[in-house]
């Protein structure tokens, strides 16, 4: 409990922040700093002295936090007879908060009288807080300042007029005008609060007892007025001044009052029982119109209105859309849901319902040679896109089929879509699927959730503000599922034509034809993609690229694009078709050409420094150049006759100036391949060295970057007759391998591996450890049956598989080799490494055909029909252990 104590007669309060306080008024102030306590105990709580004096810097009496005071002990302000130099006390600190913000002291203040001072209980940590009420009685100003010893000391000296002073003033013509002008605002201010809260009566006495210049503090004290105008009103000593200010502010008071009484009674003419809800919202409308800018938002209103008439929107959707528009013309700016419902306008108005691209006359020849200018081989593919474009030509409005490019990264999927949307003359839209895990992203959320919004394909359709473009829904094999539903089967109603032109996004809430949309997909694999799914596309399969096509693309596009990009030319760098072909064999084993790119980028970015570094050799020369000069020339460069010429670098911007072109250009060598590219990654001499023991064989597999090419190694110890696999294996591959192990160990005296009696125990005593390298790699399929056979039989008969060879085939447990998939990407892969033999599935013949005809002149393909034809062309001179024909 707080307690009272005897208090002196006056405290002086100065300006500080944003609070000033007048004669008149009253202030409550905590003290909780140290030093303000420290000097509330020394001087207010100990002593009596009548005469003492305090000093405070006060803030907004709004904010509880308490600021440091200033005690000082002097004279009594009221009496201009007394001394006019007084002693004064100083805390430097504020409260917690603002122990370390200066204090910028204001020269006048305010002289107070301590009405009541409280002392809190003290806390644990003994800290104390006193409540000190003040009164302010007259001005005062500060004279100087001390700051040495304990606390700061400061003289003052008083600002008020003494009574003679004041008689003479009272007696100016223009001090009476002004105090006639102020007590009739003054008076018609308090009858306008005696109507409005039926008070006044005290206010009323005060303006007939107390002096005008002292009312004048009073009255402007109650108001809420700027720190600026507060402190002009301290400032003001000379009382005619003084009056003026009040009674301007008196009046702008009064003139705020009655325009809010205007506002209020506009406001409840309005009001009927259903609208007193929306009592706040009508006087912010009433402000608006009083300001006179209330149109604005009818305006925006009526513009989209304007803007969803314009927008050909079908007649069951404008039905929709103007029962929400009215819906929105109800409701007020302010209200939860008014921001959701125009967008949602927005969107309607903004969506292409029935603009189309112009699309230009379909010229096949012109297609064919974009297409070819575009892609390098493809021969197939871009034979499958001229036959789609004719027959969009002969039907624009035919439902053609969707077109699924499936193939390694870097082929040219991307592009082949966006050369279809060229030679049609539409837009191009990219939606990329890939990680799409929540079907809102197909179909939109629906309006009800907070942050909804539409899905992709409205998304994509309203950037292109067209509803025919050519979209592309990239790496749709790569699209997963969860609880918030399944993407693929949401794009089953996008891709199917019969059910597409009526596309209902959940956001829109309204069909949607997308029937005139050409859809494009893109996909590394096509097993992951849902069959359902797959089965509304056709699939046009990409493989990777030959050596020999590599080539081509890198001389006719990679190589100038790359030159581009680097603000280079076939002046600066040069790379001969030799040094590519190294590039392909050392350094990338890819079916696409990215990875091409980027090591051709590296040799383009040495040569840019090389190019860069030449202008500093080039500074000597420029100097010896200037310093070359004659008198002539340089009294005419002094009279400004001299004109130069500014020579352009060229009108290709990426073209270097001629100051350059001294150099000779930098022809790329192995030496610089090296230098730039590192040691070579790969060699042909790497399957040769893998292969140099027995037991372990070459493969060949299908990855989502194309085909690859798999050891496979076996090794046997002492053990107990157990099958170790690693190289983390799918349950397939694992399967395939104990087939192969069954197999070797049924017929173990048949390809001599063991002699009759110990053809059962092939295993006795040992374990079989196979292991397929790279093993932060997942693999899984039934394809290296025929790898593995070939592996283990190396390893029991200690012979070594042929180095050159490569093979791949799923195999039964009664030795027939059955067919496998990707053989075109599995024979380029073998191309790629090297390898000049490769054995295959003999019912995999016909997938011959798809692989070009440089790459099969190469090399010897095998076909095989039972595992004894794979063995018998594996190893070097045949199977020559065999016995029996019955394998």
């Amino acid at each position: 409990m707080a307690e009272p104590v005897e208090l002196p007669s006056r405290i002086g309060i100065l300006p500080f922040r944003n609070k000033v306080l007048l004669p008149g008024a009253i202030i409550r102030i905590r003290c909780t700093s140290p030093s303000s306590v420290k000097l509330v105990e020394q001087e207010l709580w100990q002593r009596e002295d009548k005469g003492m004096i305090g000093i405070l810097p006060v803030r907004d009496a709004a904010e509880t936090v308490t600021v440091g005071s200033m005690l000082t002990q002097g004279t009594d302000l009221g009496d201009r007879s007394s001394k006019n130099q007084t002693g004064m006390s100083a805390s430097h600190k504020l409260d917690g908060k603002s122990q370390q913000e200066p204090i910028h002291w204001h020269t006048r203040g305010v002289a107070a009288r301590a009405l009541h001072l409280s002392r809190g209980v003290e806390k644990p940590s003994g800290r104390v807080t006193y409540t000190v009420v003040l009164e302010g009685l007259c001005r005062f100003s500060v004279v100087e300042l001390n700051t040495k010893g304990t606390y700061s000391t400061a003289r003052i000296s008083p600002l008020d007029m003494t009574k003679a002073e004041m008689e003479r003033v009272e007696q100016d013509p223009d001090f009476i005008a002004l105090s006639r002008q102020f007590k009739v605002t003054a008076m018609e201010l308090i009858s306008l609060l005696e109507q409005k809260q039926k008070t006044g009566g005290r206010t009323k006495v005060l303006l007939e007892t107390v002096p005008l210049h002292k009312l004048a503090d009073i009255f402007v004290a109650s108001f809420e007025i700027s720190f600026e105008e507060q402190l002009s009103m301290l400032d003001s000593v000379d009382v005619k001044v003084r009056l003026s200010k009040a009674t301007e502010l008196v009046d702008r008071h009064l003139q705020s009052i009655r325009v809010a009484e205007k506002i209020t009674k506009k406001v409840e003419g309005q009001l009927s029982k259903s609208q007193k809800e929306y009592l706040l919202r009508q006087q912010m409308r009433a402000i608006k119109e009083e300001l006179g800018d209330n149109d604005d938002e009818d305006d925006d209103v009526a513009g989209l209105e304007r803007k969803m008439q314009a927008a050909g929107m079908p007649p069951n959707v404008w039905k929709h859309a103007q029962r929400e528009l009215r819906r929105l013309k109800k409701m007020q700016p302010q209200q939860p849901g008014y921001n959701s419902s125009r967008v949602y306008l927005e969107l309607l108005a903004d969506l292409p319902w029935q603009t189309t691209s112009e699309e230009v006359e379909l010229d096949l020849k012109a297609a064919k040679e974009r297409l070819d200018s575009d892609h390098f081989g493809l021969v197939k593919v871009k034979q499958r896109v001229i036959e789609y474009l004719a027959v969009r030509k002969l039907k624009p409005d035919a439902r053609g089929p969707v077109l699924c490019f499936v193939g390694p990264p870097g082929v040219g999927k991307t592009s082949l879509a966006s050369s279809i949307a060229s030679a049609l003359g539409r837009k191009f839209v990219r939606i990329s699927l890939g990680g799409v895990k929540d079907e809102a992203d197909i179909r939109g959320h629906r309006r009800t959730y907070i942050g909804s919004m539409p899905g992709r394909l409205i998304d994509g359709l309203k950037k292109v503000s067209v509803c025919n473009p050519v979209m592309l829904l990239d790496e749709i094999d790569k699209t997963g599922s969860d609880v918030r539903g399944d993407p693929a089967s949401a794009l089953l109603e996008v891709l199917d034509p019969e059910q597409n032109k009526s596309f209902n996004d959940h956001y829109l809430n309204v069909p949607f034809d997308l029937s005139k949309v050409i859809f494009v997909a893109t996909a590394n694999r096509a097993q992951p993609i849902p069959p359902p799914l797959l089965d509304r596309m056709e699939v046009i399969e990409l493989p990777g690229y030959t050596a020999e096509e590599k080539l081509k693309i890198a001389t006719r596009h990679l190589i100038p694009r790359v030159l581009n990009q680097h603000g280079l030319s076939s002046e600066f760098l040069k790379i001969p078709e030799v040094m590519v072909k190294l590039i392909i064999q050392r350094y990338t084993r890819e079916a696409g050409v990215r990875n091409l790119e980027r090591n051709l980028a590296a040799l383009a970015r040495a040569a840019a420094v090389r190019v860069a570094e030449q202008e500093h050799a080039m500074v000597p020369l420029n100097k010896d150049v200037d310093q070359i000069s004659s008198p002539l020339l340089e009294s005419r460069l002094a009279e400004g006759e001299v004109e130069m010429e500014v020579i352009p670098m060229g009108v290709n911007k990426n073209e270097i100036s001629s100051a350059f072109r001294v150099m000779t250009p930098l022809i790329v060598d192995e030496d610089m391949l090296e230098k730039v590219l590192g040691p070579p990654k790969y060699d042909d001499k790497e399957t040769a060295e893998r292969v140099a023991s027995p037991g372990v064989s070459v493969g060949l597999v299908w990855t989502a970057f194309g085909g690859a090419v798999q050891f496979i190694e076996a090794t046997s110890m002492v053990g107990k007759g157990d099958l170790h696999l690693t190289g983390q294996l799918g349950d397939v591959i694992k399967e395939s391998a104990q087939i192969a192990l069954t197999w070797v160990r049924a017929r173990a005296t048949e390809l001599n591996l063991a002699s009759a009696e110990e053809s059962t125990n092939l295993l006795e005593g040992r374990d079989v450890h196979i292991h397929f390298p790279a093993g932060a790699v997942p693999k899984d399929g039934p394809s290296a049956g025929v790898t593995l056979v070939t592996a283990l039989v190396s390893l029991f008969s200690r012979r070594r598989v042929r180095s050159d060879t490569a093979m791949t085939g799923e195999m039964t447990l009664r030795g027939l080799v059955l067919p496998v998939g990707g053989i075109k990407d599995k024979v380029l892969a073998a191309h790629r490494y090297g390898l000049k033999r490769v054995i295959l599935p003999e019912r995999n013949s016909k997938d011959l055909a798809e692989v070009p005809a440089t790459v099969l002149g190469s090399m010897e393909i095998l076909l095989a029909k039972r595992m004894e034809d794979v063995l018998e062309n594996a190893f070097e001179g045949g199977c020559p252990w065999r016995q029996h024909s019955r394998l």
